[in-house]
């Protein structure tokens, strides 16, 4: 018998909760006043410690044996067995059955995890966050867990950044997955909500963040709040025809990207809405630009380039009363008509073609700035949206009005149990651990890095910048080595591609206007000669296989040739080479005019980017550098006022009634 054919082993009884989900009340008064002096003190009492993990290992490692020696049937029993005493929370039963699981890796897939991933797996369990280099094999890691965790009767929701890697790995562990007798599946978008709703009902669930907090918040609608475990229950043993929620409940999600998602997507609260007219919406944008176009910036308003903010001074607001006049009514209010100006400004101002978002069979559709990939189903809220449609001349479609929204921190909060792994946690392990509660345990790497850094290089403009990556990836690709050079932009890709078109390069793009065949692209990516243009869609989650002609010549060469809002985004694009001790290499080609040192231009290292020679070039460096602190800065107390709007909503809608 192979466990390709293995029997299914007797499942665990059915849970008595029909959506398990913490449910937690805001702290007011003097208890959130000690909770924030306490909880500190507290998260750092009980920091993850790298020594009991390993203790843990090492006691699995040394079942390894007996495990391999074991037919497929003792290992059958063996599971059978687990599945009562990992219901019991007993530590000895996690050992064996994470030795077991390690066992079926190998026999099932092939893999054979090493200690670090045992050892990450070890943190998982215990609802901690790994930080694993990349390229560690971090969706082993998480299948491992998730078996384990399932095995015992707790649904698992493995959350990934994309629709992509939650099919791709799906598909990967689905051997291990079936040898357990375990349920599994993965929900994409274009999974219908019939099928949504059984596989959300399986033990293990792939799935990416979006399309599992829109599932939760649609819940919450349907059910007109937070789930009465007392209804669901008496419609489930009555049988009831009323369509019931499609999740089962929040009982444990190992975040993959966990930076990804838990912080840099937690800036956009996520928003149900319904549409309003759009012929109405088209009349409203245009108005706004009219009013704006009748001001004058420097005597009616402000802008501040580096918050991204639009200031009315008392001329502009005594103007736009006047030119109010001749409106309707709803241009009578002063907040209304100011908040359109300023509306009107972002904008024409901030929101840029091929950065933003991109123009796709005559529709703006927003490009997600942290993968690099197209959003066609979200929007921007406050009537943006329809401005950026009358700005670039396309059909103004309707806007969305709320009908419920939820926060990340707020979603993710409510799982019995929280984990997660990535490779970029040092910078914000300390607002992990506020939020959501997560404690960062550093796995160190299997093998010593092999990764050459080469040195920054800092042009005058876009163009010199453009002509210099040319001549390096023809001179690399010609050595045998591959190149991926990395933008932060569709419209930087797009002018990279076209100096290596006019140096005769070949390449390929990879980016939010040209994303078919990615897995063919990525795959090729790594072969001798290759030269591959990609925005952030081949960074997180992203494995480029290399081969061994490319490895012997030097391995993988990374060019990066922008930085992006945070350094973690840059490291990993910088991680997508040397991995698990393979050679390889990484340069930056920067130019002085990147568009992100636009808000520190009036800094002391701005004005000295004039300076000619290695005085400017340093000053450029810095300058890089004081633009990422500051968009770091920026992007966190976003975050903070999110949370503290947050919290402002949850005393109006408890009088309102309406979810979330």
């Amino acid at each position: 018998m192979t466990w390709a054919a293995a029997p299914v082993a007797a499942r665990p009884p059915p849970r008595l909760d029909p959506y398990a989900e913490k449910r937690t009340e805001p702290l007011t008064g003097l208890d959130e006043i000690a909770a924030d002096w306490l909880l500190p003190l507290w998260r750092r009492a009980a920091r993850p410690r790298r020594a009991r993990y390993w203790r843990l290992t090492r006691l699995c490692g040394q079942l390894g044996p007996a495990m391999a020696q074991a037919d497929d049937e003792r290992l059958a029993a063996i599971a059978a067995r687990l599945r009562g005493t990992l219901r019991q929370q007993d530590r000895r039963g996690t050992i064996e059955a994470l030795a077991l699981v390690r066992e079926l890796s190998r026999r099932a897939l092939g893999m054979n995890p090493y200690d670090v991933q045992i050892l990450a797996a070890f943190a998982l369990l215990d609802g901690r966050l790994a930080e694993m280099e990349t390229g560690e094999g971090k969706s082993l890691v998480a299948a491992l867990a998730a078996a384990t965790a399932a095995l015992g009767g707790t649904p698992t929701h493995v959350v990934t950044v994309n629709d992509y890697l939650a099919a791709r790995d799906a598909e990967t562990f689905a051997p291990l997955f079936y040898a357990l007798g375990l349920s599994h599946g993965a929900i994409v978008h274009e999974t219908p909500p019939e099928v949504r709703r059984g596989l959300y009902r399986s033990d293990i669930v792939y799935v990416s963040n979006k399309e599992l907090a829109f599932d939760h918040l649609r819940d919450r609608v349907r059910m007109g709040g937070a789930p009465d475990p007392v209804r669901l229950k008496l419609d489930r043993l009555a049988l009831a025809q009323t369509e019931g929620p499609t999740m089962a409940g929040l009982a444990f999600a190992i975040v993959d990207e966990a930076d990804s998602v838990l912080i840099d997507e937690a800036r956009t609260p996520l928003i149900l809405s319904q549409e309003t007219d759009a012929a109405a919406e088209e009349a409203t944008a245009r108005q706004s630009y009219a009013l704006l176009d009748a001001l004058e910036e420097g005597r009616d308003y402000v802008v501040d380039i580096r918050d991204r903010r639009t200031r009315i001074l008392d001329p502009g607001r005594e103007r736009l009363e006047g030119l109010a006049k001749g409106l309707g009514p709803d241009w009578q209010n002063r907040i209304r008509r100011e908040e359109a100006v300023r509306q009107a400004v972002h904008a024409r101002r901030f929101l840029v073609k091929g950065d933003h978002y991109v123009i796709r069979e005559g529709a703006i559709v927003i490009v997600d700035e942290y993968t690099g990939r197209l959003m066609p189903e979200r929007s921007w809220s406050g009537g943006l949206h329809q401005l950026v449609e009358v700005k670039e001349g396309v059909t103004v479609t309707s806007r969305k009005l709320t009908i419920a929204r939820l926060t990340y921190q707020r979603f993710f909060a409510r799982y019995l149990r929280l984990a997660g792994m990535t490779g970029t946690a040092r910078e914000v392990s300390g607002e992990l651990g506020a939020t959501y509660g997560l404690g960062t345990l550093s796995v160190p790497p299997r093998l010593p890095s092999r990764l050459s850094r080469g040195r920054t290089r800092i042009l005058p403009d876009g163009a010199a910048k453009a002509d210099l990556i040319a001549r390096r990836c023809a001179e690399l690709s010609s050595q045998g080595r591959a190149v991926l050079v990395g933008t932060r932009t569709v419209a930087a890709s797009q002018a990279i591609s076209a100096a290596l078109e006019a140096a005769s390069v070949p390449h390929a793009v990879l980016n939010a206007l040209q994303d078919e065949g990615e897995a063919a692209i990525v795959a090729a990516a790594g072969q001798p000669g290759r030269v591959t243009v990609a925005t952030n869609m081949a960074g997180r989650g992203t494995h480029i296989t290399v081969a061994p002609e490319v490895l012997a010549a030097g391995g993988l060469h990374v060019i990066l040739t922008e930085r992006h809002d945070s350094t973690r985004i840059d490291r990993q694009l910088m991680g997508r080479t040397a991995r698990q001790g393979q050679p390889g290499s990484v340069e930056q080609i920067l130019a002085a005019d990147d568009t992100l040192l636009a808000p520190v231009r009036r800094t002391l290292p701005g004005r000295l980017m004039a300076l000619p020679g290695a005085a400017g070039r340093w000053a450029t460096a810095r300058a890089f550098v004081r633009a990422q602190r500051l968009a770091t800065r920026l992007n966190a107390e976003a975050r903070r006022a999110l949370k503290r709007h947050d919290k402002a909503l949850d005393t109006m809608l408890a009088f309102s009634g309406r979810p979330e």
